[in-house]
């Protein structure tokens, strides 16, 4: 019986082994994918493949630069809510943010590992273009910390810089121990986001 190739309309190809690749990255990891086994599973040629990636390197970190792309696009909709209902607590605003954040890692673990994963940074692989994405992604928090700050939700003698790197670490930290399974109970990770929330809230919050 003769395999018929898949037929794509132009542009539709690259997007398909994106979401192909991500896929098969989630159920065996990074190590047992290949240019070969993604051609393969989508039903197109090598050739076709490497129009759109000329290697695995160039593969995972157009990857990750879609995943900071979402990423950061969900956290940007989370804030601006935030700002339009002022009615919120500062303790409810910042729990629906780490929420936010730690829900978008876990249930996208096969992105959030390839986005903050030494699989592309350790070993330097990391495209100009992934390097942009990923910088953007954190300066959008270190802006998000700034409207915090000139909301009341935070004391605004505190370097937002170095505010953002340690909140980005905290929350980093508490999504890499749920992905990995080390907390595994929905109503522990429930409980880890509002403490959280509220230590951010208690500890920088403005003086009443």
């Amino acid at each position: 019986m003769t395999n018929v190739k898949k037929t794509y309309h132009h542009g539709d190809l690259r997007r398909s082994l994106l979401d192909e690749a991500v896929v098969m990255i989630d159920e065996t990891g990074f190590d047992a994918i290949s240019m070969r086994k993604l051609a393969d599973k989508v039903g197109v040629s090598r050739t076709a493949l490497y129009h759109h990636f000329d290697g695995k390197p160039a593969l995972l970190s157009a990857l990750a630069e879609d995943g900071f792309v979402r990423f950061t696009a969900e956290l940007q909709d989370n804030a601006r809510l935030a700002r339009r209902e002022k009615g919120d607590s500062s303790v409810s605003a910042l729990h629906n943010y780490v929420a936010c954040y730690v829900d978008f890692a876990v249930e996208n673990a096969a992105y959030y590992d390839l986005m903050f994963g030494r699989e592309i940074w350790k070993t330097a692989q990391a495209t100009e273009s992934l390097k942009e994405v990923a910088y953007a992604s954190f300066k959008t928090f270190v802006d998000t910390v700034v409207d915090w700050q000139q909301d009341g939700l935070l004391v605004d003698d505190v370097d937002a810089l170095r505010y953002a790197q340690v909140a980005w670490a905290s929350l980093h930290g508490l999504s890499r121990l749920l992905i990995d399974g080390i907390y595994i109970e929905q109503a522990a990770r429930a409980s880890m986001i509002e403490t959280m929330a509220l230590m951010i809230s208690q500890c920088l919050a403005r003086p009443e």
